[in-house]
């Protein structure tokens, strides 16, 4: 696994409980670019143990939750017992309140 991957998947895995983090917040911590971003569920797919990594934790831009079919409800469950708000349309309500920044670890 290259540095940059390894560090996206360090990352991913401190995400607190209750907070959430996006996609392009995710790759400039890791140290890249705004184009980065768009490779980090590749590079998380690829991270051995995939239990661990708390994807619902990793949205987009804008407080925008990932729901399929298949994983609507599980997600929602995890949303709301850590305190993380959604609305019908799969926005984050509380966006401001839970998003994390690493600001805090790096």
């Amino acid at each position: 696994m290259q540095p940059f991957s390894q560090r996206v998947c360090a990352l991913a895995l401190s995400i607190p409980e209750g907070r959430v983090t996006t996609y392009g917040a995710l790759a400039k911590a890791a140290g890249g670019t705004g184009q980065a971003a768009r490779s980090i569920s590749s590079i998380l797919g690829k991270y051995p143990n995939q239990g661990a990594i708390p994807w619902h934790r990793i949205v987009y831009a804008g407080g925008k939750v990932w729901l399929t079919d298949t994983c609507e409800d599980t997600r929602r469950e995890r949303y709301a017992l850590e305190g993380i708000h959604v609305n019908e349309k799969g926005i984050i309500m509380n966006f401001e309140e839970v998003i994390f920044d690493f600001s805090e670890i790096t």
